[in-house]
């Protein structure tokens, strides 16, 4: 799996989740990187947000239609799910072959490894199956092309096919996370990802109930990331360590979403009231195009990489209500975003995971009365608005709207971190 040069040091035991908010706070504010109260305020008052805040933040995606035998089986499933969500730089070569975008591939990539699976072709799910998976079955169950034809060096007229293009480098980038997580965890003695999750959720557990608030998700998180260097979403940035971890971050979340509120009695399901985002190219892309994350002074050539982002015209069309839908409308490829480099990356996430701690407390900060009385409307609600919700908004609000679909996001590929 391809890595940066320099990899920090883990963050300091029972501290990953305040790494993570601490180390992307400090790296969005030496990259000159600008968030400001006022521009908070626009979007949280904006009609884009009040209409649209308390449908799209319930649309996570974690509702899969399958037929599972146990809650350990949905468990790895979803385990499975959230490590290999990634390939967002290639959307839109994704788009090109199969008409879907990242997430969607993935999560019909795993649909493929489930019923695989259950037809008796041998368990893709375990950890010996993930270990043995190989680059030919990936290519198949994604249903992709890994050849790129070129003209023959000798006979006029006559093609060959090679193995190479940037779906290629996908299915070796997937290939490579499943068997690298397969080997770690037969190492280690676990059967398949979810036994590891399902300790880690336990161990959470009783850190919860011995340290109090914040323990578990921190326990839990720290345990995923040590253990799987899939979910190592670190890297050092001129000098100073940032931390993500987007992938664990989401599994943990997306525990709670599938078993939380009684659904598993039986199983622990994470406090994750002090969670940050899950930071990728959507939300920072999304940020950036809404206002808030202003990149006009930013440092690593950022300042000019989405160059209408500063249009008051096109800022109001944006927070403005979403644009009538047009039922002949022909739904046409996502235009490639600007390509950055993993530093330039790594910071506009960080200015991510930022920008949504510090909405969230400006929205805290509101005067109750003044809230209830809106315009004649009860927003009441903003004050309670959570990071997690926060995050959801931003990544299915991307896809909720026309015109959102049609804004770039930053790409970087060769990473399996988002």
């Amino acid at each position: 799996m391809p890595s940066l040069e320099i990899v920090p040091e883990f963050p300091p035991s029972g501290g990953f989740t305040s790494a993570v908010k601490s180390s992307c706070s400090l790296l969005r504010q030496r990259a000159n990187i600008s968030i400001e109260p006022e521009s908070i305020r626009r979007l949280l008052f904006s009609p884009a947000f009040l209409t649209s805040f308390r449908r799209v933040s319930k649309s996570h995606g974690l509702v899969f239609p399958l037929n599972f035998p146990s809650i350990l089986s949905e468990l790895n499933f979803l385990s499975i799910v959230c490590l290999l969500n990634f390939a967002s730089g290639y959307r839109v070569p994704l788009h090109l072959q199969t008409g879907r975008g990242a997430w969607d591939n993935i999560r019909a990539f795993s649909f493929s490894l489930y019923l695989t699976s259950s037809t008796g072709e041998g368990d893709l799910l375990s950890a010996r199956g993930m270990q043995n998976i190989g680059e030919q079955k990936v290519a198949e169950l994604m249903g992709v092309n890994v050849h790129v034809e070129r003209p023959h060096d000798e006979i006029p007229g006559v093609t060959v096919g090679e193995l190479r293009g940037p779906i290629y480098d996908l299915v070796k980038l997937v290939s490579a996370t499943l068997t690298e997580t397969g080997q770690v965890l037969q190492e280690n003695g676990y059967t398949d990802l979810g036994s590891f999750v399902l300790e880690a959720l336990k161990d959470g557990e009783v850190s919860q109930r011995v340290n109090g608030t914040g323990a578990g998700l921190n326990t839990t998180l720290e345990k995923l990331v040590r253990a799987i260097p899939a979910f190592r979403d670190m890297a050092v940035v001129d000098g100073q360590p940032v931390y993500c971890f987007k992938k664990a971050l989401l599994l943990i979340y997306a525990v709670t979403i599938r078993f939380g509120a009684g659904r598993s009695p039986t199983l622990p399901i994470p406090d994750i009231s002090q969670t940050p985002i899950f930071t990728d190219n959507v939300i920072p892309s999304m940020l950036v195009h809404l206002g808030v994350v202003d990149l006009s002074n930013a440092s690593h050539a950022l300042s000019s990489i989405f160059p209408e982002a500063n249009s008051a015209e096109k800022l109001n069309a944006l927070l403005g209500e979403a644009p009538t839908k047009d039922a002949s409308e022909v739904k046409l490829p996502p235009i490639e975003g600007p390509i950055l480099i993993p530093d330039q990356a790594y910071i506009l996430r960080a200015a991510a995971v930022d920008a949504c701690e510090l909405i969230v407390q400006y929205a805290r900060s509101l005067d109750p009365t003044f809230l209830t009385s809106y315009q004649g409307k009860d927003l009441s609600w903003i004050k309670d608005i959570k990071v997690p919700d926060l995050n959801t908004w931003l990544w299915a609000g991307a896809k909720d709207r026309t015109d959102y679909r049609e804004l770039e996001r930053f790409v970087l590929r060769d990473t399996a971190f988002f």
